[in-house]
């Protein structure tokens, strides 16, 4: 019975309460912030628990005075107020009830890097960018430019940004993966389509808490920059490559003149990404956790197509086609596709857990 389900919540939660006017925890700030953490992330799912069970015995007493000479009428149209409510509370419990992702609140950085298509691949990446922008402008959230490479018909061969606000990594992580792009090139004089692809990658920033990168695991490169950038560009060794030795990701900033920037950049970038190369240790060991990426968030694999000439874009995990593609591109109206990825998670995540 769903009902018996929700009381062990508010249980906890009620035990949390009291554990937390105790003084013993009081004194342990880590134990008052690990409870106060667990108690906000119950605090929603207990509402809505509380609102279920009373919205239940309110229609199981109405059921019972159906037969009633003067309660009758009053029952049965307090019953057609409250039965439509019950599954709508179920449906909203079931996804409170999804375990959380820890990442869902951090801030990301954005990889873009062009793959096959060469000048094509460099020009779609700048647009997936600007995509990207568009849709964090609607919603407020800040962006940073950590680093770019530019390509030799425009476009970039490689961009990574920041960004910063709420809930950043919880409506992006699912765009992990290759994004295929069919079109007419700007050179193509004979308007044939070419396909080419380029790789996602949404990493959670982390603190150093969470990785500890020790200083003999870093070996660090200095060399000129290259590129534009006016006057000041390779005349000093101010761009950095930093190498983590135990994993050999490699990191490589050139985009600040001051090498003691470019350094901090990368080293934030460094533990992004060996932070993700554990992430996906753990996806790759647990098949039930790789069904709640929509796909195994693996760079390499197809996730979508952008089809110009038909102004289609499909996401191939979940077999969405939106004729809207100028829409999503020129607005960064991407909610159309993040929107049912994530619903498609929720629904998997509670059919994993048997809800």
């Amino acid at each position: 019975m769903f009902k018996e389900k929700l009381q062990p919540f508010i249980d906890r939660y009620n035990e949390i309460n009291t554990l937390l006017s105790a003084p013993d925890i009081a004194s342990d700030i880590k134990k008052m912030t690990d409870l106060g953490k667990e108690q906000s992330g119950l605090s929603s799912l207990v509402e809505k628990a509380k609102e279920y069970i009373e919205t239940f015995d309110a229609i199981e007493e109405n059921k019972e005075l159906l037969g009633d000479a003067e309660l009758g009428d009053l029952a049965k149209e307090e019953l057609i107020e409250l039965e439509p409510r019950l599954p709508e509370l179920e449906e909203e419990i079931k996804v409170l009830m999804i375990p959380t992702d820890k990442n869902d609140d951090k801030n990301i950085f954005l990889e873009l890097r062009a793959g096959a298509g060469g000048d094509e691949s460099a020009l779609f990446v700048e647009d997936v960018f600007k995509m990207y922008m568009r849709f964090a402008d609607q919603i407020g959230w800040k962006v940073e430019l950590v680093s770019s490479n530019e390509g030799t018909a425009g476009g970039f061969k490689e961009i990574i940004a920041q960004i910063k606000g709420e809930g950043v990594y919880s409506k992006l992580k699912y765009e992990a993966g290759t994004h295929r792009v069919q079109r007419v090139p700007d050179t193509e004089t004979q308007g044939r389509v070419h396909t080419s692809a380029i790789t996602v990658a949404v990493i959670p920033e982390v603190d150093d808490v969470e990785v500890d990168i020790k200083p003999n695991e870093v070996k660090m490169d200095v060399y000129r920059s290259s590129g534009c950038g006016g006057q000041s560009v390779n005349t000093t060794d101010s761009a950095v490559r930093l190498t983590h030795i135990p994993t050999g990701i490699v990191v490589a900033i050139q985009d600040e003149k001051s090498q003691h920037k470019n350094r901090d950049k990368a080293m934030k970038v460094l533990k992004a990404r060996v932070y993700e190369s554990v992430l996906q240790k753990q996806l790759d060991e647990t098949s039930s956790q790789r069904k709640l990426q929509v796909g195994s968030g693996d760079r390499s694999e197809k996730i979508r197509t952008y089809n110009y000439p038909q102004n289609r874009l499909t996401d191939h995990r979940v077999g969405l086609t939106l004729y809207s593609l100028d829409d999503i591109m020129t607005n960064g109206n991407l909610k159309l596709v993040v929107d049912p990825l994530i619903a498609h998670a929720q629904m998997e995540a509670i059919q994993e857990a048997g809800l």
